[in-house]
């Protein structure tokens, strides 16, 4: 470990080769179908390219030829290119070749004229994308932190979360100033579409902990819709989730302005902070405070770069 990598890599990159014909005619994309009416299911993994927990999540589905009871289901590992360049010894250096590919998810990004290896990948594999009712969307985080569920701005996106009944923590929140999410993307984000999608964060990057955390979501996720038979499911499950959830609502994002942004303190989020007005960090001169009381502290970042979100402040609510 290192101070720029402080965090162990305790789990392994899965070999994802034999996944990549698929059967849909776009590498790593395979879709199952069960030939009965029901929803298009899709769960994804690999949006950033360090992020294991998916990729071994979705290697357990396939490894146990898990089908659909029910509609299809579809399993992508998305961005390929980055995950190929994945090394043990400097993990954080594969999570995108370019640029974010979880910030590229608008129609006008996607239709317009800028070219990347990410938006390549990501106009690929729109087609299936724009046919997925249902989406899980699997990530890890910087810090060792509490997983945390991401259901979108929508009063639909946190009900579909609460019928999961884990993780702990809901966060609801309308994304990045820096670009839209896959979870945000088109209907997902539409209150008055049947579509709907979640992104759940499974705990730190590397930590052997994340990925029991991506299984148990992954399959509560699938067994929430029907689409996977409930004996296979609780060999792999614990009896009930631990902790009744709870709900923040974030209001704003902190958005990087300068080069200097630096913390007050080394946070590593769920953090609440009591009293409005307090300093939890400065953006070049300007000093940047907790908008209210009792404020959670979001996903704070190692990445501060003009542009990027260095924090979400954030409120529980019921």
């Amino acid at each position: 470990m290192t101070q720029s990598q402080p965090y162990p890599v305790e789990i392994s990159a899965p070999d994802i080769a034999s996944y990549r014909k698929g059967n849909t005619g776009i590498d790593y994309i395979t879709t199952l179908d069960s030939g009965r009416l029901g929803p298009h299911v899709m769960v994804a993994a690999l949006v950033h390219g360090n992020e294991l927990c998916g990729p071994i999540t979705l290697d357990f589905l396939l490894r146990n030829e898990v089908r659909p009871l029910r509609g299809k289901l579809t399993l992508g590992f998305l961005n390929v290119a980055a995950f190929a360049t994945f090394d043990p010894g400097k993990p954080e250096a594969s999570r995108w070749v370019d640029e974010d590919f979880n910030r590229v998810w608008d129609a006008a990004v996607l239709d317009g004229p800028r070219d990347s290896v990410e938006l390549r990948r990501a106009r690929e594999i729109r087609p299936v994308i724009d046919q997925v009712d249902f989406l899980l969307d699997l990530h890890s985080m910087q810090h060792p932190t509490a997983p945390l569920m991401l259901c979108g701005p929508t009063a639909k996106g946190r009900r579909f979360a609460r019928t999961l009944g884990c993780p702990e923590y809901v966060m609801s929140d309308a994304g990045h100033a820096a670009g839209r999410r896959l979870r945000d993307y088109g209907a997902f984000a539409d209150e008055g579409s049947p579509k709907n999608a979640l992104l759940v964060e499974c705990g730190q990057h590397w930590e052997k902990k994340s990925v029991e955390v991506a299984r148990e979501i992954t399959l509560r996720f699938l067994l929430s819709l029907d689409m996977i038979k409930r004996d296979f499911a609780l060999r792999f499950l614990p009896a009930a989730p631990s902790a009744p959830q709870k709900v923040i609502q974030v209001t704003a994002p902190v958005t990087i302005k300068t080069q200097a942004f630096r913390f007050a303190q080394p946070f590593l989020g769920l953090e609440v902070v009591a009293q409005a007005g307090t300093v939890i960090g400065w953006d070049g001169e300007e000093e940047i405070c907790t908008p209210y009381d009792n404020c959670v502290m979001v996903m704070p970042s190692r990445r501060l770069f003009p542009g990027q979100t260095a924090v979400r402040f954030g409120r529980f609510i019921d």
